[in-house]
């Protein structure tokens, strides 16, 4: 049986992620899937408000999700939470890393931390994915 839905188990990802790593590690013989993230504390209350969430394996850093609040933007923060996950991610091994970003999102962000564009997709009227790489100094 299989099913379509928008509430999906709770245990599906970890299913999926458990699979794929055992799957990718019986073909390399290597078995290095990592989550990483880099959180961000409000500097007033210390309340969690933003981070980094993303993943290594392979030698491939994947950048997923990055949010912070506008009062934590154009003052270092987003730099240096980029910094400590690719040096990280270079920790791990990886040698490129790639993300997934929207245009009104932050690729000019991107672009100046020396990520590329490798491809764009429109998706609806304008609106554009745009996939962006990196390859990551040792």
């Amino acid at each position: 049986m299989i099913t379509l839905t928008d509430v999906p188990d709770p245990r599906l990802e970890s299913i999926l992620e458990d699979g794929l790593a055992a799957y990718n590690a019986e073909q390399t013989h290597c078995r290095d899937w990592r989550p990483l993230a880099v959180t961000a504390h409000d500097p007033a209350t210390g309340e969690l408000c933003g981070g980094l969430l993303g993943r290594t394996s392979l030698g491939l850093f994947f950048l997923d999700l990055f949010y912070l609040p506008d009062r934590m933007r154009r003052n270092g923060t987003g730099s240096a939470i980029m910094r400590m996950a690719e040096t990280e991610a270079i920790r791990r091994g990886c040698r490129a890393a790639t993300l997934v970003t929207v245009n009104f999102q932050a690729p000019g962000f991107y672009a100046r931390h020396g990520w590329e564009e490798f491809g764009r997709i429109p998706s609806m009227p304008g609106v554009e994915r745009i996939f962006m790489r990196k390859m990551l100094a040792a």
